[in-house]
Order: structure tokens, then C-alpha cells, then sequence
């Protein structure tokens, strides 16, 4: 029996591990994406003449070993390249290495390194034991199919056997509150809780003090259960274009440069979509790697939804507060403390919790932060192929910076940009005199380029009530939707963003299993 074309909206990096999984099963898959290339978040770009660097995503350290090895990508040419630890910064120079087990630094007490080892024992073991439900489709809560009962099952399992009872206990105890009182319980030095504080909270409309922020710092811990964080050479799109190879040997096609503007829905299924040039293309399966408000309020269109399920999905919580900004500079930046090859590490400007509330504070108010929270890499340090000889590239994740500023981030952009310099100007010697070229993308930026609503890279907020069986919403979180035929596989589905490729591959196996029955 011939297999279902299938359609898949977007080219993301999700998009190339769903097609594949689909096209290595045996159906026909064609891509459309409306970018010139694919990759979406996970790309390179060429950002000035002579520099690259990785257009929004630029650390990588959560990627499925499943996924690389169930398509081969080692095979494709998969280079995740050299480790990075992360170093957060002190102005007077008494920088503090945050590794996966261990915590170095001057002024570090024999207390609080030992304690980081309990922390970082104790997390990873909550992470461990969440992966039977990260890595498949999230169970209903009623009439649960047997997947659904396995799935909670596993689940049951990791916690109570995988944990024990008092792990178990404390898991429970802390998995809804907030990691401001949980570092508070754990460590004394400002710094150590300043920067996994801003691990909790960095990409989300959140501060340390905010209900659920130990869950947000599970989620990003789970990469550390795959393997150490890597900044891979030639950056992100290296990462693409592995995805890419093995998708194409797959037999995948793909089209860029073609927007989609309708999911053409037919007595309430699927059957392909519409470009918007007006061409059709036909099609037994339709799947999304757009967010959930473009793909069901724009796409599909309210008309073919019940009113109940529009309204959930107009209510995701989507608006980004993370600026990316890329900086050419003529030098190598020079900073106390830290010799040149250390600044090849993933750097952090969150001095303590009070600074990252303070900055998330102004964020409640549709304003930036004058003091902002920072991740910082230069990849050029170790990569010479980003930059010109004796020339680097930094590459910023700037918060807070809301999607819908106050003023309008026409009349803000270069007041941000501006406190963005001078907070680096802080710790590093001369920067702003170092700076030949900026680039700025403001969440309303992130929604225009990369067709994002609300500039969020996570396609919204992963606080619990939009996580698990709720994420992206009740009535499409298990990544098949109300329209029959139509499918979600990006990171508005569950588990969320990163550049993972579980919710591609989730989405897949899902496709795959419903299409048996």
C-alpha cells in the first residue's frame, strides 16, 4: 500500500528529525520552509563580511543521543564539538567555574563546593528520573490508552525505586516552589546562586522568586544527562547540516524559500496547504513545526476550531524576553582573571539572585532591564573559521527584554544595546572601544525573521501549566490536534524548545503508531 504524503511546515530543526523518521519509514515527505535555508533557530548565519556565528540558538547541550543515533548523524558528518563549562563573572575578577559535578573559584568554601556536589547529585537524579515521561508522548490523564499506563508507569517507577523514598520525598516537596528558597537552603556564596539562578530563568517570564522555577532549571539541567554543553564548530549550522544530509539520504524533499499560508482542511481533515503564491500542494498528513498560535490561529484559522480550543490556544503565555545581539570585535577581548583560552567558555553576568530579580523586575512592566542578565560566548577563540585573523565574534542572550516593550523597541533598541555594552564594559577592558559592527534581535525581531509568535525560542512558556500532558494545550498535547490529519513536531509540543529533536522524533513515532491502528 502506498504510504500518505506528507507535508511538513517549517524546516527547523525538529522538521528535519520528523520528516526523516517519517521518510526512513517510507512515506514520501516534502519540507517547505519559508526561509531561504533551513535550520530556523539552529543555524549560522553570515553576520558582518568575514564573521559567522550561530543566529540564535549557540549553545548546544541538550541534543537526544537517540536521535543522533537513530538517524545516523555521526554518519552525516555530526560534530558537537569541544565541552564548555560555564564561568560566571566577577567584576573584581573572582570568577566562579560552575562544571557538571564540581564548583571552582577563589573564596569558594569547602561548604558550598561540597554542598554544589550534593546539588548538582541530587538534580541530575530528578532529571534522570522525568525522562520516561520527556522521552514519549505525554499521557493522558483519562481514558488512557496502554502507552498512556506505561508511560505513567515508568514513570512511577523512576520516582519511588529510581530516587527512593526520601529523594522522592524532597522531589515532591520541591518540584512546584521557586529555586530562589531552594538555593537559599544549599549554598551561602552570592555567586554560586546568582548563576544557577539565571540558569532557572533565562528564555522564560520569570525571576528566581517566581512559583515553578525549580522545574524550569530540571528542564534545562536534562541536557547535562546526554553529555557536557559543546559550542560546535562552524557553529549551529553544523548541527543543521547533519540533519540535513541525513534527511536528503532519507529521501526527504525539500523546498525553500515557500511559505505556507493556509493548512487546507477538508470536512475537518487535513489534506495539504496552501503557499503563499497560491500554489497547493495535496497531502494525507500535515505537520506543524510552527508554534501553536501560527499554526492553529493562522493557519488552520479559527472557523475550523471549536471556540473552547481557540481560546486555550489565544491564552499560551508566547512573548519572548531574551534580545540576541552579535558584536565584531577587532581584538581579543581582555578580561581580569581569565586567560584567552578561557574565554572559549560559556560566560554568565548574573553576580547574584537579588541582581536577577532586580532585572527581571522592570520585565513586569513592559520594560528592559538597566541592569540585565547575560550569557556571553565567543566562539571564535577556538573556531578562527567565525572570524577574521587576530578578529572574534561574541554572540549575547540578553534578558530581560520583553516581546511588547513600554516605549516600542523602536524608540528602546539602542538604549538597551546601549546598557548592554556598558554591564559588559564592567568586566571586560576596553570593550566598547573593541566593537566594530552590532547586531540586535529584539523578541519582536526574533517574530519577524524567524516566524516566531512572540519571539519566544521556546514557542511559549514552560511553566507547569504549559508542560507535559498540558503543553502546547488540552486537546492537541500529544502532538496529533483536533483536525484530523494535522500534527504539531516543534517545540511548542511537548517536551519544549532546546535543540533537542524529541519533539520531532515524538511526533513521528506518534504519526507512525496511529497510522498502524
Amino acid at each position: 500500500m502506498t504510504k500518505p504524503w506528507v507535508v511538513v511546515i517549517g524546516g527547523g530543526h525538529n522538521g528535519l528529525v520528523c520528516a526523516t523518521y517519517l521518510a526512513k519509514a517510507g512515506y514520501p515527505v516534502q519540507i517547505l520552509e519559508a526561509r531561504d535555508s533551513v535550520g530556523g533557530a539552529a543555524s549560522t548565519i553570515n553576520f558582518a563580511d568575514g564573521f559567522k556565528v550561530s543566529g540564535l540558538a549557540h549553545v548546544l547541550h541538550s541534543l537526544c543521543p537517540e536521535v543522533v543515533k537513530e538517524l545516523d548523524l555521526n554518519t552525516a558528518g555530526l560534530n558537537v564539538g569541544t565541552p564548555v563549562e560555564t564561568i560566571s563573572l566577577d567584576p573584581g575578577g573572582l570568577h566562579v567555574t560552575l562544571g557538571v559535578n564540581a564548583v571552582t573559584g577563589q573564596g569558594i568554601s569547602a561548604k558550598d563546593a561540597s554542598a554544589y556536589k550534593t546539588f548538582k547529585q541530587a538534580f541530575h537524579s530528578y532529571a534522570k528520573a522525568l525522562e520516561p515521561l520527556i522521552m514519549n508522548k505525554p499521557p493522558r490523564l483519562k481514558d488512557m490508552d496502554s502507552k498512556d499506563k506505561l508511560t505513567f508507569a515508568k514513570l512511577g517507577w523512576k520516582l519511588r525505586f529510581g530516587l527512593g523514598r526520601n529523594a522522592m520525598r524532597e522531589f515532591m516537596r520541591l518540584g512546584g516552589i521557586n529555586i530562589y528558597d531552594v538555593l537559599d537552603e544549599y549554598f551561602d556564596d552570592a555567586r554560586i546562586k546568582g548563576a544557577i539562578a539565571m540558569d532557572a530563568c533565562l528564555g522564560h517570564h520569570m525571576g528566581p522568586r517566581t512559583p515553578t522555577t525549580v522545574l524550569t532549571y530540571l528542564q534545562r539541567l536534562r541536557g547535562e544527562i546526554y553529555g557536557p554543553s559543546t559550542l560546535p564548530p562552524g557553529g549551529m549550522g553544523q548541527i543543521t547540516l547533519a540533519l540535513l544530509k541525513a534527511a536528503e539520504k532519507a529521501g526527504v524533499s525539500i523546498r525553500t524559500g515557500a511559505k505556507v499560508s493556509q493548512v487546507k482542511i477538508l470536512d475537518g481533515c487535513a489534506r495539504g496547504i496552501v503557499l503563499e503564491n497560491g500554489e497547493t500542494i495535496e497531502a494525507e498528513i500535515v505537520v506543524s513545526n510552527a508554534d501553536a498560535k501560527t499554526t492553529f490561529l493562522k493557519l488552520v484559522g479559527t472557523k475550523h476550531l471549536d471556540a473552547m480550543f481557540a481560546h486555550r490556544v489565544h491564552s499560551i503565555r508566547t512573548n519572548g524576553n531574551v534580545a540576541k545581539i552579535h558584536f565584531t570585535l577587532n581584538q581579543m577581548p581582555q578580561i581580569k582573571g581569565l586567560s584567552s583560552t578561557q574565554l572559549h567558555q560559556r560566560m554568565i553576568i548574573a553576580p547574584d539572585m537579588h541582581y536577577v530579580e532586580h532585572a527581571f523586575n522592570h520585565a513586569k512592566y513592559g520594560e528592559f532591564s538597566t541592569n540585565p542578565i547575560l550569557e556571553l560566548t565567543i566562539p571564535s577563540v577556538s573556531d578562527s573559521e567565525l572570524a577574521p585573523d587576530n578578529k572574534h565574534v561574541m554572540s549575547i542572550n540578553a534578558s530581560f527584554a520583553p516581546r511588547h516593550l513600554r516605549t516600542g523597541w523602536q524608540q528602546g533598541r539602542k538604549g538597551f544595546l546601549k546598557r548592554v555594552v556598558e554591564v559588559i564594559g564592567g568586566y571586560f577592558t576596553g570593550f566598547s572601544d573593541q566593537i566594530t559592527a552590532s547586531q540586535m534581535l529584539t523578541p519582536e525581531d526574533i517574530e519577524n525573521e524567524y516566524h516566531i509568535t512572540g519571539g519566544h525560542w521556546h514557542h511559549g512558556e514552560l511553566s507547569i501549566d504549559q508542560s507535559f500532558m498540558m503543553r502546547p494545550v488540552h486537546g492537541s498535547a500529544q502532538y496529533d490536534t483536533p483536525i484530523d490529519g494535522l500534527f504539531l513536531c516543534g517545540a511548542a509540543a511537548h517536551p519544549g524548545g532546546g535543540v533537542t529533536g524529541i519533539p520531532g522524533r515524538s511526533s513521528a513515532r506518534r504519526i507512525l503508531s496511529m497510522s498502524r491502528t
